[in-house]
């Protein structure tokens, strides 16, 4: 199983200019910078595209030190440079520059036997006919699979308040590798004091290039969602269509289902809302 280090490593990437390992304890200068290298990638993976200076302040390195370690990581392949991408108005001058992991990025954290899982949901595909019988079996076989997942979030989601759902299962998700994280977004609704939904943001996904041949897997996660936190729910983005980040909009706890879409947004799930946990308990059952 890869990982950054041993991606750099086997690459031959040599260090950026004013980064030469002394004479003195050179193994351990080396390890400290690859650990720092680490760092700055895995940055990137938990709170997704960000700047040299977004990285330098979460970090607590220069700007100039997380360049260098940025500069290396691309020589990699692990990351590459894009303009930042403004939703609405856009301000006068040239977007910033932010830095997103590569699909090779993605890969060196734990995404591994992809091609066992692909031929598996094929096999389970032809195996049940092909055409609409192998995708409602694919399907079946993701719900069944993503229940699971649920039954493991749901006494963790029991135990929290109705309005920190959303963090609770952010957390359960980050426990198995998703990176996941909870923004806050103001409430569509005209009242100024509405009560705001969430945003769930999951910057990784184990298992975003089967997910590319099979979006079966986004939309059982996307049911087990709306069962486990009580409410419909919207997908938004998906890291398996292209985007930097699974985002789903949690509306906020009694808040009414909105018949607006989002453009561009996937399908909502969930649309009768589920009066409480008890009901999330019995639909993954």
């Amino acid at each position: 199983m890869k990982n950054i280090r041993e991606h750099e490593t086997q690459s031959g990437e040599p260090d950026a200019p004013g980064c030469a390992v002394p004479a003195a304890a050179p193994e351990a200068l080396a390890e400290a910078h690859l650990a720092t290298r680490d760092r700055v990638a895995r940055s990137i993976l938990d709170h997704g595209p960000s700047s040299a200076a977004d990285l330098a302040s979460r970090l607590g390195l220069t700007p100039a030190a997380v360049r260098r370690h940025l500069d290396g990581l691309a020589a990699a392949g692990l990351v590459h440079a894009r303009e930042q991408r403004v939703h609405g108005s856009r301000g006068r001058g040239r977007p910033a520059k932010v830095f997103a992991l590569t699909d090779g990025g993605r890969d060196a954290f734990y995404q591994a036997y992809d091609q066992l899982a692909a031929d598996a949901l094929r096999w389970i595909s032809e195996t049940a006919g092909g055409g609409s019988a192998g995708e409602e079996a694919v399907a079946a076989f993701a719900r069944a699979r993503l229940a699971k997942q649920g039954e493991r979030y749901q006494d963790a989601l029991a135990a929290a308040a109705a309005e920190r759902r959303a963090e609770a299962l952010a957390e359960a998700l980050s426990a198995d590798g998703y990176a996941a994280t909870v923004r806050r977004v103001p409430s569509a609704a005209a009242a100024p004091a509405a009560p705001a939904g969430a945003q769930l943001c999951q910057h990784h996904c184990p298992v975003a290039h089967i997910a590319e041949q099979f979006p079966q897997l986004c939309e059982a996660e996307t049911e087990v969602f709306s069962q486990l936190l009580g409410t419909h729910v919207q997908r938004l983005a998906t890291i398996a269509h292209g985007d930097g980040v699974c985002t789903t909009y949690v509306p906020a706890p009694g808040a009414a289902p909105s018949s607006a879409r989002t453009p561009g947004a996937a399908p909502t799930a969930g649309t009768s809302p589920i009066e409480n946990g008890s009901s999330a308990r019995r639909n993954l059952a």
